[in-house]
């Protein structure tokens, strides 16, 4: 121990005021189902040290004011927001008087509210002081008011009744001079409502992309979101904890080093208390995640029916979106993986904690959470394996390779023994081993027992570290210690994930900050548009912001506006379609930059919106013209509703002639070196320009796509044998062709027949493709791998019923 600990820990653990604290205060019991007491939990020096700093310097300072707590994943936040929230609900001054009238906690939808809550009444002795607030028993407002005007302590609320929250608290605070505490964690949660369509100001697009896929969002999202709103919060006090800050979170909650001058590239915003991995790693209180980290390539060939030319043109950007999720929804694809996923499970997972290390599986869309989890289902189950899968998505799936119906997390197809119970609650048990999920538990998920992760999703940058971080948690019992974890990673590079992971090893830091004049370019840009003038916005703003006005005068101020622009993109779209027909090239490009220009706008202002409504909480921009804006385009923004105009791309003559997955190895993952990346914040945005849409024929795509994988593609990864060779002749076989036109698909399935022909076709393929026609023939795996291929995408079925 060196004598810097060794002085702090006499001065702070063990200096007899210190020490009479903690024992009255922090010590928490943790009891089993019977209360009888397991565990005695003391806090560790960081708890201890953020809860005391923080108290310090609240009381200092007083309510209204923000504070950044940096703790690493897996730090135990669940107890230091427990503390934090029972301390500064008994907070007072020095004249007496309770510093905060209620403590409000912003935390995740079920499990740890109820971690929450019992560790709070620990701390409390005194049952009744803390609340709850789900809106299961009336209205959330109601619970809300009863709550925060009565003689609760804290109230714990979820991600999705917290705006209620804030609004009820912000009128408490104007209205009768009460002061608030509010603590967010680092929760995430799917969105919808009131407190979706404020989130939408705020993310960025590819955010929002993922929360269209049923994606979650963190507490932290939600608090910027809420705070957006211009209220004067000088007697709400701030806290957000989170292992991971963003670069906005930073700026908007980071404390700066002079906080006398602006902030600045020499004077950064800074977390107020930090935790950092590489602590609690050296600690040996998490593990690192990245000793055994293995990356895997794919590499793909494509053909379109063989033809040289496609007859018609598509958008390039549009045919590329298109190409690569049809790669990895191909059941080829999706069944190597598979393999490859099960086999290391049962050879390096299973063995671990006495048999009862579990594993996670992370797809790219709900679509193929889907999608691997029946493979992986059917891959077990012929094989006899003794393992179980849970999948989880929020919301439905529809997808009809899959089924006719759509599925849900609670389908008999997918989870049929969850029986109601919470995927999590059912996942601790000895039951289920491997979990498959999309966009959904992949941050603020805690199970010791998870060991390995499968990954076939692009993680970039926070996202790395929050989804890898869920096997940190160390665990150990009375046989077994978990001392290591095992990544095998189907999608990302390993240097990006190794990167992300240095930015927030050590202290997340700030590159620079956000230029405030980002702002004033966008609205001269979109002034420019000349798509709506100065007295519009003027008439939407004063109805706006007239506490007497009704709904009908603000549907009459803004309509005007968006009838018009709606007008001119329907009658461009027209001339575009006339201009088509008569080939008259020049008249297109004229009607397509019109719709285009169109376009360009409502991102921008979109842009704006989400730029404006951050800065403005750092920045005093001293002209309400930027706030009148603010007002103008979100209302413009719902009422626009034309979207882009996107050609399809047929892919049904598309076939995978190619496919190999390269295990690249145990990857070098050193996170202690000197340079750690930092975080950039909001750079130049609505740089946007109507451009000329970049059109290609499909099969030159395809083969700009093929190029890429030059040189790691063998004969031996070749799939022509499957899409072209057996293919023709099983559809020369008349006995299928006549089951398939006289059955449904699921009968035609399950024909013995088809078994027989497909042997057939096998022997007859003999000459051309020796090879693989003899593993094929010694092979029920392999036979029944071709028969899946041939049921799904090549469409074996439908091509027989509609032969002549």
């Amino acid at each position: 121990m060196s004598k810097l600990v060794r002085d702090q820990f006499w001065v702070h653990i063990w200096q007899r005021d210190s020490w009479l604290d903690i024992l009255g205060r922090y010590l928490i019991t943790e009891r089993d189902d019977r209360k009888n007491i397991q565990a005695i939990i003391f806090p560790r020096f960081h708890q201890l040290d953020v809860t005391r700093r923080l108290l310090s310097e609240v009381l200092e300072k007083g309510p209204g004011h923000k504070y950044l707590i940096q703790h690493s994943a897996g730090s135990g936040k669940t107890k230091s927001i427990a503390w934090t929230a029972h301390f500064l609900g008994d907070l007072h001054d020095a004249a007496d008087q309770k510093v905060f009238d209620s403590v409000i906690v912003v935390s995740d939808r079920n499990v740890i509210d109820d971690q929450l809550r019992e560790a709070i009444q620990e701390m409390e002795r005194t049952k009744g002081v803390v609340a709850t607030v789900k809106g299961r028993s009336g209205s959330k407002s109601g619970e809300l008011a009863d709550a925060l005007s009565g003689d609760k302590k804290i109230v714990v609320c979820t991600i999705q009744t917290f705006p209620f929250a804030l609004e009820t608290v912000r009128e408490l605070a104007a209205t009768e001079g009460k002061s608030f505490a509010v603590i967010a964690d680092e929760a995430h949660s799917s969105q919808t409502g009131k407190a979706a369509a404020k989130l939408k100001a705020v993310l960025t697009p590819e955010e929002l992309e993922e929360l269209e896929d049923g994606g979650e969002i963190s507490s932290e999202d939600v608090l910027a979101a809420q705070m957006a709103t211009k209220a004067d919060d000088s007697h709400i006090t701030y806290v957000a904890f989170t292992a991971t800050p963003k670069a906005k979170t930073l700026e908007m909650f980071g404390r700066r080093t002079d906080p006398t001058k602006p902030a600045s590239k020499d004077n950064l915003p800074q977390p107020f208390h930090v935790y950092s991995m590489q602590q609690a790693i050296e600690e040996e209180f998490i593990l690192d995640v990245l000793r055994n980290y293995t990356s895997y390539k794919l590499a793909f060939r494509l053909a379109n029916s063989g033809k040289e030319f496609d007859e018609k043109q598509v958008e390039h950007s549009e045919a590329m979106k298109s190409l690569m999720p049809w790669v990895r929804l191909h059941p080829y694809n999706i069944s190597q993986k598979v393999q490859i996923v099960v086999e290391h499970y049962r050879g390096m997972v299973t063995p671990m904690l006495g048999g009862k290390a579990k594993a996670m599986v992370v797809t790219s869309s709900r679509v193929e959470a889907v999608r691997w989890q029946l493979a992986i289902n059917k891959y077990i189950t012929e094989k006899g394996y003794p393992i179980r899968t849970l999948v989880a998505f929020s919301g439905e799936v529809n997808d009809k390779e899959s089924g006719p119906d759509p599925f849900k997390e609670t389908s008999s197809e997918l989870n049929p023994d969850l029986k109601g119970r919470d995927i999590r609650e059912a996942f601790k048990g000895d039951e289920y081993q491997v979990l498959l999920v999309a966009n959904k538990f992949q941050t603020g998920f805690d199970q010791p027992l998870l060991c390995a992760m499968y990954v076939d999703k692009r993680l970039a940058g926070i996202q790395a570290v929050q989804t890898l971080s869920r096997l940190n948690r160390c665990y150990s019992d009375r046989n077994t210690v978990k001392e290591t974890t095992y990544v095998l990673d189907f999608v990302n590079d390993s240097q990006d994930v190794l990167n992300a992971f240095k930015t927030y090893y050590k202290t997340a830091v700030l590159e620079d900050v956000t230029d405030p004049n980002i702002v004033l370019n966008l609205r001269t840009k979109l002034d420019g548009y000349g798509f709506y003038d100065e007295p519009e916005i003027e008439r939407v703003a004063a109805v706006e912001i007239d506490p007497n006005a009704k709904q009908k005068q603000l549907e009459a101020a803004i309509a005007p506006v968006p009838d018009r622009l709606l007008k001119q993109f329907s009658v461009a779209k027209a001339k575009l379609k006339e201009a088509e027909e008569a080939k008259n090239e020049q008249a297109a490009g004229v009607a397509k930059d019109k719709m285009n220009a169109l376009l360009l706008f409502r991102a921008d202002m979109a842009t704006y919106q989400r730029v404006y409504t951050f800065l403005s909480q750092i920045f005093d921009y001293g002209n309400t013209d930027f706030e009148k804006r603010s007002i103008f385009f979100r209302y413009l923004l719902r009422l626009l509703k034309f979207g882009r105009e996107r050609e399809g791309v047929d892919l049904s003559q598309v076939v995978l002639t190619h496919h190999t997955l390269k295990n690249k190895g145990k990857q070098e993952m050193t996170l202690a070196d000197e340079e750690s990346p930092e975080l950039a914040a909001i750079s130049e945005v609505g740089s946007g320009m109507v451009r000329e849409e970049k059109k290609a024929y499909l099969t030159e795509i395809i083969e700009k796509v093929n190029e890429l994988f030059k040189g790691d593609l063998t004969d031996n990864d070749k799939l022509v044998y499957v899409n072209s060779v057996i293919m023709g002749k099983l559809l020369e076989s008349e006995t299928l062709a006549k089951q398939a036109s006289n059955n449904t698909k699921k009968q035609f399935a399950n024909s013995p027949d088809l078994q027989s022909e497909l042997v057939n076709a096998i022997i007859d393929a003999l000459d051309a493709h020796n090879e693989m026609s003899s593993q094929a023939l010694g092979s029920k795996e392999i036979q029944d791998g071709l028969k899946e291929i041939f049921l799904g995408p090549a469409n074996l079925y439908e091509k027989l019923r509609a032969s002549p």
